[in-house]
């Protein structure tokens, strides 16, 4: 009976580190994931869920983000808006249309307007009470326990920032923009200045050639990651994979449309094991350590399995 007791006992604090964030040394989960980015060496690949799970929850909501807190996702993908009365909040979306039960640009709403409304499930069916979040609420949330890649924002970095000050997770924060250097150059040294981590979104074009990429390897100081789309697996567009990571950066692919990945997409893998492997196995081969997927509970299965993930 004791020694029940002593394992329900162990039980219950590992179950309460989960729920903390604790990646079971102390270490928060959010930390050792951004610890993997940041190792060069590192084998590992790290997963980011595409505005949530919205499969199963409103896309960019609390309840999607808590979803892959429990999956064991290491990133959640989101966008920001701001409402009329400076407010940032979690929508990918300029207007509430798709994602709601209202309709308007988010920009003519207050926030406790944009509260009245309730949030819609991948299907179109309205909640009972899930509204959207701010993005302060949503860090709340992910603080220690998630990282966050905020996409959508370049015209809001300073308030990103001193939202992400304000709830204390700054060190979680992967923060992305399109373009060239020289047009990427403000925020770049803007989220350097505030230990924030800059990825640049840069594309191979279906012919094989890359200004933007080349504008980063003509020389200057390389961003740790970039997010590369490119809409065929060709030679052209794994030299410029190669010649990223030679020179110091990772790269992280969107699994989550054919056109972003050379058709090596989500849905291909769901097909079988066998298209599974023809598709991550193959982005993997690529070198990408960042994944950003629509199925984020089934590839991380398939990471798993591979020793690719925790």
């Amino acid at each position: 009976m004791k020694r029940f007791i002593l394992l329900a006992a162990l039980a219950a604090v590992a179950l309460s580190a989960i729920s903390c964030g604790k990646a079971g040394n102390g270490e928060s989960a959010a930390s050792k994931a951004m610890s993997i980015l940041k190792d060069p060496a590192s084998k590992k690949i790290l997963v980011a869920a595409h505005r949530g799970d919205w499969r199963n929850y409103p896309e960019n909501s609390i309840p999607a983000i808590e979803s892959l807190i429990k999956m064991g996702v290491d990133m959640m993908e989101l966008d920001v808006k701001m409402t009329s009365d400076g407010v940032l909040v979690v929508c990918h979306d300029q207007t509430v249309d798709r994602t709601t039960n209202g309709k308007g640009l988010i920009s003519t709403y207050t926030l406790d307007s944009l509260k009245t409304l309730r949030l819609k499930r991948s299907h179109g069916v309205t909640t009972d009470s899930l509204r959207m979040p701010t993005l302060k609420e949503a860090l709340l949330v992910c603080k220690d326990k998630i990282l966050v890649n905020v996409d959508q924002g370049g015209k809001w970095l300073p308030e990103v920032l001193e939202v992400a000050r304000e709830v204390g997770c700054v060190d979680q924060i992967i923060f992305k923009t399109s373009g060239a250097r020289e047009a990427t150059a403000a925020p770049m040294r803007a989220c350097g200045e505030a230990g924030v981590v800059y990825m640049p979104v840069v594309s191979v074009s279906k012919d094989g050639a890359s200004p933007t990429i080349d504008s980063y390897l003509d020389g200057g100081e390389m961003p740790l990651i970039f997010e590369v789309c490119f809409s065929k697996d060709s030679p052209e567009t794994e030299a410029y994979l190669k010649a990223l990571q030679e020179a110091g950066s990772k790269v992280w692919v969107n699994s989550i449309w054919g056109s972003l990945c050379g058709y090596l997409d989500d849905d291909r893998a769901f097909q079988s094991p066998e298209e599974a492997e023809a598709a991550y196995g193959r982005l993997v081969d690529l070198g990408f350590k960042v994944f950003q997927s629509d199925r984020p509970e089934y590839l991380l299965d398939y990471l798993r399995k591979r020793g690719l993930h925790d």
